[in-house]
């Protein structure tokens, strides 16, 4: 078997892994690819005779891979007005596939990694190779060109930012049903208390409409907010409207469609029983760019 049939086979091992830490660092599928990409690249014209850890070494160069893209995204400050949602992972309600499985090892939800868009490249990168991915400060160090202490700190940041913003969902996926179940029925008839009822008092909702106009706020707070958004939204959509229940980064979610097309795309965290955050998808360009196969 040659050289370069090892060291391929050798990165397909890795290559699950790799794009698990490139979406959590990227929040774009896409994007994830093409970072794996460039690490395979990177290794093809390497040396790797003295490289003992190829996985660890293979983690590093996507590290700075992503970094160098997120420093360049916030450079030429590409993010558009208003909220913008990471890339879902959309999955059939009975669980996800294999590749799903494997890009949500620890169950990353769209809020987490909504707050992880609000924080530093360097923070990023630290908090989601140490606190996901258990990568060492002094393999972290270089590449953020700090020491392991230094490194340390800006993970410590990070950790506190996401602790207070991205709330830990419930683990029993029939917990959730219920919640979003009785959130959608009391949305359905028009129930105001009944929505109250299911929505933590410090709920969020957010909203990605792209680019265009927005047709109503794009991030609302509490609960009398979101439940009237619910309604008012219950009101407009009319007949028409074709919901199919999903597994949204391997939460409770909706997938809408009109016409066969993809209308929106909720995902739901619920947090001891309750509704703690809304996240909607509805930017027109990115729900024709998904793959909703799995749900048919």
């Amino acid at each position: 078997m040659s050289e370069n049939h090892l060291l391929a086979e050798g990165f397909e091992a890795h290559r699950g892994h790799l794009r698990a830490v490139a979406y959590r660092m990227l929040g774009s599928l896409n994007e994830a690819d093409d970072a794996v990409q460039e690490a395979w690249l990177r290794l093809s014209r390497s040396d790797t005779g003295a490289v003992e850890n190829l996985g660890g070494w293979l983690t590093t160069v996507v590290g700075r891979v992503c970094l160098d893209m997120l420093r360049s995204r916030t450079a030429r400050r590409e993010e558009p007005l208003g909220v913008h949602l990471p890339d879902p992972v959309i999955s059939r309600a009975s669980g996800p596939g294999p590749e799903d499985q494997a890009l949500l090892a620890d169950s990353v939800g769209l809020a987490l990694l909504v707050v992880l868009e609000t924080l530093a490249p360097a923070e990023r990168l630290a908090f989601v190779l140490h606190d996901l991915f258990a990568v060492p400060f002094d393999e972290i160090a270089p590449i953020v060109d700090r020491t392991p202490a230094a490194a340390r700190q800006l993970a410590s940041r990070a950790r506190r930012r996401v602790r207070g913003a991205a709330p830990v969902p419930d683990a029993d996926l029939a917990r959730q049903r219920e919640a979003v179940g009785a959130f959608l029925a009391a949305a359905r008839d028009g129930d105001f208390e009944g929505l109250i009822a299911v929505l933590d008092p410090d709920v969020v909702l957010r909203a990605d409409y792209g680019p265009v106009p927005a047709p109503a706020p794009r991030e609302v707070r509490g609960a009398a907010a979101v439940a009237d958004q619910a309604l008012t939204f219950s009101r407009l959509s009319g007949p028409g409207l074709h919901a199919r229940p999903a597994l949204v980064n391997g939460a409770v979610g909706v997938v809408s469609s009109r016409e066969g097309r993809p209308y929106s795309v909720l995902a739901f965290t619920v947090a001891d029983g309750r509704i703690v955050a809304i996240d909607i998808l509805a930017d027109p360009e990115r729900l024709s760019g998904l793959d909703l196969t799995d749900l048919d």
